[in-house]
């Protein structure tokens, strides 16, 4: 074998031999998405172009710079609003340009047929001798069919062509024209496809075959590969038949990269279309394609892969066939790949195709199964459903619902490996496996040891019904195929019991029935060890409930009693939502050709049959006793369960707090050393016995179980709640036994976790749409919308006479909106008017034609009104908004602030050219929020004084609830009346009929006014402010939908309570030191700190609650939380505690955002959970560019927040003067503004001591505020205007854009860098108050000597009401033996010297006797008084209320996101979210979302999130020097690395396992020696690349150089 000397030298030496392009690509690249020009392109071998320099703010032409792609500057600037200016020209010019080329193309194809005809009379009149005319002949041709188009050829001049390039391509005697020619059959097939055929017809592929097994010379070679490829597209059959595959892999290893994958590709192609007949051709490939796939190129493996995976699909049915499959080490090869722990990744699709291959060779080969257990495959099958559900649901990218999934596709191969019945495969395939499981007991037991803990566990998190069948299907096999001995051991660490008796609170009877099979199985096998088992854990009464429910209707736990499980097998029933009966989910023969009309196979009342057989054989009458059959431990919860409730009871009435005290400590601690006990207690009794409902009965004082207490009640009863809450929690957060490891509270918790788990019902209700389609809602709005729409009747209530009949008839409803927006529509069409003399403008308006509001709810309707697309060229106007700070309670609902009236003050009238004021009831609000309910409402619809006439809505009888949207209304009615699984051809398909009827009553958010009504003081003595808390737990309404008697509700409300109580934790073990010091127990000061026991947030976490709402919000149909059900959005705003981070995270974003974005699956193997990058929910919103001045970056920072901080854009910025732009740039900017935030000088921040440095220094702005415990406002008097030359003006303006910075920040997934202390998140973003505890975490010195004041305070307090002994009190007061007096301490707060706590110009001095009243006034000032104004102006700047203009209203249609007055003003309000979203996190997960990791990385983690390319390895040397140099960084070197790679210095939520792109280190190549350069970095692709330095010192020193004195600019590198 030669190779040709003259072929491309230059790209010999350019690239190695791997990397070195063909040949074939010099004359034309192919347009060919799988030619070898591209491949070779898009490859992620192909190395960018470095130059030396420092950091690089260009883009990068690789796949990994995708958030950095190259965008026009100009097309940029505009690129958030579209313009129709000059539509109509451009549509002129188009044609024009059409025409023009059109004209072109004819004159053109015209000379190409007369060339091709000369060429073809060259080609057939040159003898074999003429080699030159030959030559010149096809070196003409190829270069005509370089740039001809289709039309300048036809089928016949191709038809001759073809047999005379065939004969050339065979001529071996001149390398140079086979070469020519096979060029030249190449250009032809990719100019004109159907050329491929008439190739066929006169026997190219044979040639080419032929060519490829010669191999004479490469470069021929490399050609005939290419012809092949293309010829293959349009005729596998062909060449199939003429052995293209084993002439294409004979001698693949001689090619390069490139090349290989262009073989690949041809067979890819020919396996796409095998015969079902004829298999000897692709099956001799067999051998070599396993071989390849340890090849290490992603992409050639993935192209290997294909052709496997359809092979097993065409011999799936011949067990001959499967068996030579698994002796050429197909097995081997694939479960490598399916590895979590290989090096190798592939697509996901290509993934689970690999899965169902293994499934395949499963199904109908004992040679596979054996293979597969002698391989271990549980153990990676293990690992993968560990994806779905691992610490708290937090379910991968992986795990996707649907019953074709990955997930899916494992039990399926785990069923497969097991024996199925007799009816259901093969009967001999069935023995086979029976008969090798016998003869293997040991591998089934390694099998079973490692693969039904994950089973269980995926269960319990709330998998959706096809993945709870598959579990239990492979669960049953388990069990049933295992002996009595084996079946023991597996079982041994695991409580099956407690695991079935969660599975019987299902409804499905395909469940049931498995579930039953099982305990019938294991009573067979292990009756002795599961009978009492069986009664603890309540699967007796389970059982017992499914024949007579009348027998446990007592019971607490919530079995299926009343549920009619019986099924008609002619009925299509079951799975509902999806297309196929259960029977059939996982049938692994021909799965996919199942009709959806196939009938079950389950007998009528089957499961009725079995569990009255199993009553009959295994259950006594005294174990389904109500009293013989209960335990032990169960009769002692009942009876300390009554006794404490009897005790609450007797307590209202009795007022002997200390007796009452003792019997109530005594009673709680028996309960608790029952639960923290050595003897295990069963969900069955803690839920039976009734416990839940004392400590809530207890915790409430009785308040829980009343249906409505007043606002005086509550008051009265909110001292015993404190002190029951101390009590309770001193017993929860102390060791019981001083050798137990976890804390009573902790145990009490996983006991209610586990409680919750089996109890609750709430379902899931999916779409399974495959895409969503655009549908118009009439309703509320007239708009288009992405989702499917609601058919809807209104119908008037027979009895009512005040309104007009609907007579539009059905029309379509946008299903997520409120029904007070439907309301608003239908109240103009159907109300009647008054006979008012005179007609306001807002009432003339109302008349006219088509609905009021033309614009979509949602941000991302597809569809524009007319009106919509003209209100956005009136942007340019916006400019020059000003901000007005209108509400006083930021924190305010968006729902409210629609429903609130508000009164335009006379500045503002007169500003918008008005000289009237404007009344409540005349202006009328849209929220722009996604999700959020509008409201609209009109003059007409007020009588009396406060009184709001509304329509009542009705369906099937039932009233339905105006805070709902109407999707929900509907789902919640389905859910009360249907099993666990709504259809959704019902809902979308029926007619929805409405009834509705005027009411006259005001609208009132009942939980809302209760809480108003209800908020008491939270003092206990004048010091501990943390009582807030209780009232807040005494919601009238904690579920709405939930049946109070439900345990579920009781279960809910106690981890409310305990959750609680963990927050509070130290306020309460503090206030016991404190009564203590004032009793005299301790009289050292030193012995009132408090170690607090840790109890981690995650502890309340519920897993089954976390992945069924990570279900939920996967749902195509989740276009906002008003697409979810109703107990979504419930326990979010309730229990968010219960949901995992993640997961709160997604439903953040999905209510304040809009949609969540899909993103594209990223890597298999990361399966960290951790969070997502942030970054990736911006990734489908258009995106703005702002120039900016590092001179002036906080003026910058204004600016950009007035022009975009409300637009739904992301931005990104470019610095003055240099080329650098996008993701890192960005994140500098927002880096350096939040440094401009914390420097001196500004007067935000406590210890900004002015006072302490001269004005001259502070100027500069050099110095930044030093805060170790975090960033607390810095208290202003309200007398004071100027303080050190800082104007108070001026601050509530650096709030008010801090706030906006911080809002923007948060949509567009930018990491801040700023350390506010969770004081500072608690107030002002959770709304929460602070305490004088709270001081201490911003100002431990402050905080500290205030509580001991407030200590001294308490004990006079305690002295002069019990011992009334003045002169004993003198000396108490003393504070660390020195009088009060000579402290010299006057009424101005310490270390601001102008903030005067009194007034008058005379502080006077702090005595014993004044004492209280100054630690009042500090911590008044501290966390109160003076710094409320700034904390308002940050969350006005956070909710961006603004209003841009007061435009005349000329018609009666509206831009989204408007006020409309009697007057005829239009005003914009636009909020890019309420920071009321928010509050569902605690206040460290606030600092993770929005400033992201505090440590930067563990030393164990950068070589698995780390990416190395472009010449280095994980084992490259210097790669080895540099992670060794990370981990010896300190925090700050960690920091400015993170800077000068990122452009930030911290790094996302989830640390270096979230960063997108990928942190990737690559090779620079230096023009000379590599010492002397430095490493340059791309931060939009977080690339660095790093020389290949001599020795790990001088990386070292050139790494630190360049991270701390590469930072400020952007350039080239």
């Amino acid at each position: 074998m030669g190779n040709r000397g003259q072929k491309r030298p230059e790209s010999v030496e350019e690239f190695p031999a791997d990397k070195r392009a063909c040949s074939s690509l010099e004359f034309r690249p192919s347009s060919s998405s799988n030619s070898l020009g591209q491949t070779h392109m898009n490859s992620p071998n192909s190395a960018p172009d470095f130059h030396e320099g420092g950091q690089d703010g260009g883009e990068m032409d690789t796949s990994s710079s995708a958030s950095g792609s190259v965008r026009s500057e100009e097309g940029e600037k505009d690129s958030a609003y579209g313009s129709c200016d000059s539509d109509d020209l451009a549509d002129v010019e188009l044609r024009f340009n059409r025409d023009i080329l059109r004209d072109f193309q004819r004159r053109r194809s015209s000379g190409d047929h007369s060339k091709f005809k000369k060429i073809l009379a060259s080609l057939t009149e040159a003898d074999e001798v003429d080699v030159s005319g030959v030559l010149a002949a096809l070196t003409e041709l190829c270069e005509v069919l370089s740039f001809c188009t289709e039309s300048s050829l036809s089928s016949l001049t191709v038809d001759s062509l073809a047999p005379v390039l065939v004969k050339h391509a065979k001529q071996e005697s001149n390398p140079d024209i086979m070469l020519l020619a096979i060029r030249a059959i190449t250009y032809l097939c990719d100019v004109f496809p159907r050329s491929s055929g008439l190739l066929s017809r006169h026997g190219a592929i044979p040639a080419l075959c032929e060519r490829l097994l010669a191999i004479e010379y490469l470069d021929v070679a490399e050609q005939c590969l290419q012809a092949l490829e293309k010829i293959s597209r349009d005729q596998p059959l062909a060449c199939l038949q003429s052995g293209a595959i084993m002439a294409v892999l004979n001698y693949i290893d001689f090619f390069s990269t490139s090349v290989q994958r262009v073989a690949l590709s041809t067979v890819v192609n020919i396996c796409n279309k095998l015969p079902s007949e004829c298999t000897e051709p692709f099956m001799l490939a067999v051998p070599s394609l396993c071989n390849l796939l340890q090849n290490e190129d992603r992409q050639l493996v993935e192209n290997v892969a294909i052709c496997l995976i359809k092979i097993v699909e065409r011999v799936c049915t011949l067990p001959e066939m499967l068996n030579d499959l698994c002796m050429h080490g197909l097995i081997q090869q694939a479960t490598h790949l399916i590895d979590l722990n290989s090096r190798t990744t592939v697509s996901q699709p290509i993934y689970t195709g690999l899965i169902g291959s293994l499934v395949k060779l499963a199904s109908g080969s004992v040679v596979a199964v054996r293979t597969l257990f002698e391989l271990n495959i549980s153990s990676i099958l293990k690992d993968i459903l560990c994806t779905y559900d691992l610490s708290h649901g937090m379910a991968s990218v992986n795990a996707v619902d649907g019953h074709c999934n990955q997930v899916c596709e494992v039990l399926k191969l785990l069923n497969a490996l097991l024996p199925a019945s007799a009816g259901d495969q093969d009967v001999q395939m069935v023995l086979d496996k029976e008969s090798f499981l016998a003869s293997q007991p040991d591998l089934l037991q390694k099998f079973g040891n490692s693969i039904l803990p994950i089973l269980l566990q995926v269960v319990g998190s709330g998998a959706n019904l096809y993945v709870c069948f598959g579990c239990l299907s492979i669960i049953n096999k388990l069990v049933y195929f295992s002996k009595s001995d084996n079946l023991l051991e597996l079982l041994n660490n695991t409580n099956i019991s407690s695991f079935l008796a969660g599975v019987f609170t299902r409804k499905e009877h395909h469940v049931l029935i498995i579930a039953l099979q099982i305990v019938e199985t294991l009573l067979q096998k292990l009756s002795d060890t599961f009978l009492n088992s069986f009664v603890k854990e309540g699967v007796f009464f389970a059982v017992d409930a499914l024949i007579t429910p009348e027998n446990c209707s007592q019971l607490k736990f919530p079995l299926l009693s009343g549920t009619h499980i019986s099924i008609d097998t002619n009925q299509k029933h079951a799975a509902k939502e999806v297309s196929r009966c259960l029977c059939y989910a996982f049938d692994n023969d021909q799965f996919s050709l199942v009709s959806e009309m196939e009938t079950c196979k389950l007998e009528k009342d089957s499961v009725h049959n079995l569990a009255k057989h199993i009553r009959a054989k295994y259950m006594t009458t005294e174990l389904l006793n109500s009293e013989k059959g209960l335990t032990d431990v169960l009769q002692k919860l009942r009876s300390f369960s009554t006794v404490l409730t009897d005790l609450v009871d007797a307590s209202i009435h009795d007022h002997n707090s200390t007796q009452q005290e003792e019997k109530f400590y005594f009673t709680l601690h028996q309960i608790i050393t029952i639960l923290n006990g050595k003897e295990t207690i069963s969900n069955f009794e803690f839920i039976e016995s009734g416990i839940v409902k004392s400590l809530v009965n207890y915790l409430s004082n009785g308040l829980y179980i009343r249906e409505k207490v007043g606002s005086y009640s509550l008051s009265s009863h909110c001292d015993n709640v404190e002190k029951r809450f101390e009590i309770f929690g001193g017993l929860l957060l102390s060791l019981s036994e001083p050798l137990s490891e976890n804390l009573p509270l902790s145990v009490l918790i996983q006991k209610l976790q586990h409680a919750l788990s089996y109890v609750e019902n709430f379902p899931v209700i999916l779409s399974h749409a495959s895409r969503q389609r655009n549908s118009f809602a009439t309703v509320p709005n007239g708009h288009c919308v992405s989702h499917p729409c609601l058919k809807v009747r209104f119908t008037k209530e027979e009895a009512e006479t005040s309104l007009h009949d609907y007579s539009e008839g059905i029309v379509t409803v946008d299903p997520f909106s409120s029904l007070d927006a439907i309301e608003g529509f239908l109240w103009r069409k159907v109300s009647i008017k008054r006979n008012d003399p005179t007609k306001s403008v807002f009432q003339a308006s109302n008349e006219i034609k088509g609905p009021i509001f033309q614009v979509p709810l949602e941000a991302g309707c597809q569809g524009k009104s007319h009106d919509l697309m003209e209100s956005e060229s009136m942007s340019s106007e916006f400019s020059d908004m000003q901000f007005i700070s209108e509400d006083k309670d930021s924190s305010q609902s968006a729902t409210e602030s629609t429903r609130n009236l508000r009164e335009m003050t006379p500045s503002e009238a007169t500003s918008s050219g008005e000289t009237h004021t404007v009344s409540a009831e005349e202006e009328l609000y849209v929220s722009s929020e996604p999700g959020v309910k509008m409201k609209t409402q009109s003059p007409e619809c007020c009588s009396g004084d406060d009184a709001l006439v509304k329509l009542l809505f009705y369906l099937e009888g039932k009233q339905l609830n105006h805070d709902l949207t109407i999707y929900q209304a509907i789902i919640q009615q389905q859910i009360e009346a249907e099993d666990e699984i709504i259809p959704s051809g019902k809902l979308w398909g029926q007619v929805h009929t409405l009834t509705y009827r005027a009411a006259v009553e005001p609208k009132q958010n009942h939980s809302q006014e209760y809480l108003q009504n209800s908020s008491v003081s939270a003092k206990v003595g004048t010091f501990l402010q943390h009582a807030p808390f209780f009232p807040n737990i005494f919601v009238p309404e904690l579920l709405a939908e939930l049946d109070k008697s439900s345990p579920t509700y009781d279960i809910l409300f106690l981890l409310r309570s305990l959750e609680g109580m963990n927050k509070i934790k130290y306020h309460l073990m503090f206030r016991q030191r404190m009564n203590a010091f004032a009793e005299g127990t301790i009289d050292n000061l030193d012995d009132l700190k408090v170690a607090v026991p840790v109890l981690p947030e995650n502890e309340f976490v519920d897993s089954k609650l976390t992945e069924k709402l990570e279900q939920q919000m996967r749902d195509p149909l989740a276009v906002s939380v008003g697409g979810m059900p109703l107990w979504c959005s419930q326990l979010m705003a309730l229990y968010p505690f219960l949901f995992g981070f993640e997961a709160r995270c997604k439903y953040f974003r999905l209510a304040a955002f809009g949609p969540l974005q899909v993103q594209p699956h990223s890597s298999l193997h990361n399966t960290s959970g951790a969070p997502s990058d942030r970054r990736h929910t911006a990734g489908a919103l258009p995106r703005k560019k702002f120039l900016v001045c590092r001179d002036r970056i906080l003026d910058s920072a204004a600016q950009m927040m007035k022009l975009h901080a409300c637009h739904k854009v992301v931005l990104e910025v470019e610095y003055s003067e240099e080329v650098g732009t996008g993701l890192g740039p960005t994140l500098e900017f927002y880096t350096l503004v939040c440094h401009e935030f914390q420097k001196t000088g500004l007067g935000m921040w406590r210890g900004d001591y002015t006072s302490s440095a001269s004005w001259e220094s502070l100027q500069t702005g050099s110095e930044m505020v030093v805060s170790p415990s975090g960033l607390f406002p810095r208290p202003w008097s309200s007398t004071i205007i100027t303080s050190n030359g800082i104007e108070f003006s001026d601050v509530i303006k650096q709030f008010i854009l801090l706030g906006q910075v911080v809002a923007k920040a948060l949509q567009d997934g930018r990491v801040l860098d700023l350390p506010f202390s969770k004081a500072f998140y608690k107030l002002v973003i959770l709304g929460q108050e602070l305490t004088m505890c709270d001081i201490q975490s911003f100002d431990p010195e402050l905080g500290t000597v205030l509580i001991e004041f407030q200590a001294l305070i308490d004990r006079k307090r305690y002295i002069e009401t019990v011992c009334g002994e003045k002169s004993k009190f003198d000396i108490d007061m003393r504070y660390r033996n020195t009088n009060i007096e000579d402290l010299s301490l006057n009424f101005v707060l310490p270390g601001y010297s102008d903030y005067a706590l009194t007034s008058g110009s005379d502080h006077k001095m702090v005595t014993t006797a004044n004492l209280e009243d100054y630690v009042s006034l500090v911590v008044d000032a501290t966390i109160n008084a003076g710094i409320s104004r700034q904390v308002e102006a940050f969350r006005s700047g956070f909710n961006q209320r603004h209003h841009l203009k007061h435009i005349p209203v000329t018609c009666g249609r509206f831009v989204e996101g408007t006020a409309i007055s009697r007057i005829g003003l239009l005003t914009l309000l636009v909020i890019v979210f309420p920071i009321k979203h928010l509050q569902i996190f605690t206040e460290a997960e606030l600092e993770k979302l929005l400033c992201g990791e505090r440590d930067s990385w563990a030393c164990n983690e950068l070589l698995d999130h780390i990416k190395f390319d472009h010449g280095y390895t994980a084992s490259s040397p210097p790669v080895i020097d540099l992670l060794e140099i990370m981990q010896e960084f300190g925090h700050e070197q960690q920091r400015a690395f993170l800077q000068f790679v990122t452009g930030a210095p911290r790094l996302p939520p989830g640390g270096l396992a979230s960063l997108n792109p990928k942190l990737t280190i690559v090779r620079k190549h230096c023009s000379k020696w590599a010492d002397a350069d430095l490493p340059s970095v791309m931060t939009c692709a977080n690339y660095l690349k790093l020389p290949p330095y001599t020795s790990k010192e001088r990386m070292k020193e050139k790494l630190l150089y360049a991270i701390t004195e590469g930072q400020g600019s952007f350039h080239l590198s």
